[in-house]
């Protein structure tokens, strides 16, 4: 499209909106009319800017790119293996959080109880000793046999 048609088509939309301004103003007063005004005047600053022409190009481009998806095998693959991924992401978050829950060294859930008490002696929580696994006290062990502490 050339500049006057750029300038017809804000013109139009500007003079549109500023009858909704109008109309705002008179049904719903001074904050609905400021806002419609505030819409009104989007346009023809998109034209100033220049920005009218790129949300075209962005629309066009965004068509083209529809239409593409509907008549393309190969697309359709690719939106399937998106899904697939998002499936997989949710699943293995799934799996990640029943992990949390298995009492350490074990196959079994952990009961409530027993996941409070750990929570209860984790480091920082401000109450009883830190949480001391096997794999702590060897290194302690060592730590202390060399003379480090």
């Amino acid at each position: 499209m050339d500049d006057v048609t750029w300038g017809a088509l804000t013109l139009t939309l500007t003079l549109l909106g500023a009858i909704w301004t109008w109309v705002a103003y008179q049904r719903r007063g001074v904050a609905s009319g400021l806002r419609a005004l505030a819409f009104t005047l989007l346009p023809l600053a998109a034209y100033l800017t220049k920005t009218l022409q790129m949300f075209t190009r962005i629309v066009d481009a965004v068509a083209t790119w529809a239409t593409s998806l509907a008549f393309n095998p190969f697309v359709w693959v690719g939106v399937v293996l998106a899904g697939l991924s998002a499936v997989l992401f949710v699943v293995s978050g799934l799996l990640r959080s029943r992990q949390v829950d298995r009492a350490p060294g074990t196959g079994e859930v952990a009961s409530k109880p027993a996941r409070a008490s750990r929570k209860e002696l984790a480091p920082g929580s401000g109450r009883g000793a830190p949480a001391i696994d096997d794999d702590m006290a060897e290194i302690e062990a060592l730590l202390r046999k060399r003379g480090i502490s």
